[in-house]
């Protein structure tokens, strides 16, 4: 029998989503999240890499926030590109959000994501307080 106490949904504006998932978790004191670059209609927004890097790292500040915590409190990232070049763009954007000391961080190139017209999706994991 799972505890229900073990984990613990955070409560988001983001868009709900059909998928069986929850856009934020927290146990044992973590707080466990994806993002996507989506808009508040589900849409993945338009403008490239730009706009989805903006996008990406906005909706991770406002799930940070759902939680009552803020991008100090991440641990770890783990960046999902689907092309190379990409990188520099989202580290542009990524800098505008993070100061130092940054978090740990991986970032992984690969052939596609769960919808095709996204170009970075994030897993990131954050110490709640």
């Amino acid at each position: 029998m799972q505890d229900k106490e073990l984990k613990k949904a955070i409560k988001t504006e983001l868009f709900a989503s059909k998928a069986p998932l929850e856009w934020a978790i927290t146990a044992n004191n973590v707080l466990y999240t994806a993002q996507i670059p989506i808009n508040k209609e589900g849409k993945v927004v338009d403008g490239g890499i730009e706009a989805q890097s903006k996008q990406v790292l906005d909706n991770l500040v406002h799930t940070l926030e759902s939680a009552k915590l803020n991008t100090d409190n991440v641990l770890q990232v783990l960046i999902y590109v689907t092309k190379r070049e990409y990188l520099k763009t989202f580290n542009e954007n990524y800098a505008k959000y993070f100061k130092a000391p940054y978090p740990n961080r991986a970032a992984v190139i690969v052939a596609g994501l769960a919808r095709e017209e996204m170009l970075v999706e994030l897993v990131v994991y954050a110490q709640c307080k």
